[in-house]
C-alpha cells in the first residue's frame, strides 16, 4: 500500500491511525452468513423437504444467527475495550505509586526498540515526564495493545449487515421460485465464498485467487457435510 510521506501527510496519518477498521468484521460476518445459511439449505434440500421450509428456516437463520453473531462480536469487542481501559487505569496508578519502577519499564521498552546510551536515557526521561505518553507506551510495549481503541457498536453493525447480505444469497433462487433452485443456490454461494475469500487477501501476502479458492474449499466442505447429513433423513 502506497501513501504520501510529506510532513503534513505523516502527521495526519500518525496522529489519527485507522486501527483495525471494519474489514475483519465484514469478512467474519460474510463468511459465516453464507456458510451457515447454505448449510441449512443443503441440509434441508438433502432431506427432500419443500422450498417453503428452506426459505422459512433460512430467513430464521439469517435474522437470529446474524443477530447472535453481532451481539457476540459486540460483547467480545467491548471486552477488549474494557480490558484496555482497566490496564490504562492500572498503569496510571503504577506511575504514581512506583515511578522508578515504571521508569525502568519505559527504559526497557525503548531499549528493545533500538535506543541506547544518552539517547535512551533522554527519551526515557522525556516519556516518563508525560503521563499519557508513558501509559500509551506501556500499553503497547508491556501488554501488546494497539494504540487505537476498537468500536463495539460499529463492529456489531458491520458483522450483522455482512451476515445478512451474504446469508440471503443462498435463499434467492428459492425466494424467486426458480427451477433447479438448489443448483443455482450452490453456484451463487460458491461465488460468494470466492469473493469473500478474495477480499480477505487484503490481509495476506497470498494472491487473491488463492485466498478465494481457500475460502471456497472451506465453505464447500461445510455445505457438503450438511447436505450429507440431510440426505440421511430424506423423506422422499
Amino acid at each position: 500500500m502506497q501513501h504520501g510521506h510529506s510532513q503534513q501527510e505523516v502527521e495526519r496519518r500518525i496522529g489519527d491511525p485507522p486501527g483495525r477498521g471494519l474489514l475483519r468484521d465484514i469478512v467474519y460476518g460474510g463468511i459465516d452468513g453464507s456458510v451457515t445459511t447454505f448449510a441449512i439449505v443443503a441440509g434441508v434440500a438433502g432431506a427432500g423437504l419443500s422450498p417453503f421450509v428452506i426459505v422459512a428456516l433460512g430467513i430464521a437463520n439469517v435474522l437470529a444467527d446474524g443477530f447472535s453473531m453481532a451481539a457476540g462480536n459486540f460483547l467480545g469487542t467491548k471486552a477488549e475495550l474494557d480490558d484496555a481501559k482497566r490496564l490504562r487505569a492500572v498503569e496510571k496508578q503504577h506511575l504514581k505509586a512506583h515511578p522508578e519502577g515504571e521508569r525502568r519499564e519505559i527504559r526497557e521498552i525503548l531499549r528493545l526498540k533500538g535506543l541506547e546510551g544518552e539517547v535512551l536515557e533522554a527519551a526515557t526521561d522525556a516519556i516518563a515526564a508525560k503521563e499519557e505518553a508513558a501509559i500509551q507506551l506501556m500499553l503497547e510495549g508491556e501488554y501488546g495493545l494497539a494504540g487505537v481503541d476498537p468500536h463495539p457498536q460499529r463492529a456489531a453493525v458491520a458483522t450483522f449487515l455482512a451476515f445478512l447480505g451474504a446469508g440471503l444469497v443462498p435463499l434467492l433462487p428459492f425466494l424467486f421460485g426458480l427451477e433447479d433452485a438448489f443448483r443455482i443456490s450452490a453456484v451463487l454461494t460458491g461465488v460468494t465464498f470466492f469473493v469473500i475469500g478474495a477480499m480477505k487477501a487484503k490481509w495476506s501476502l497470498d494472491p487473491w485467487w488463492r485466498s478465494g479458492l481457500e475460502t471456497l474449499a472451506i465453505g464447500g466442505v461445510a455445505a457438503g457435510i450438511a447436505y450429507g447429513v440431510g440426505s440421511l433423513f430424506n423423506v422422499g
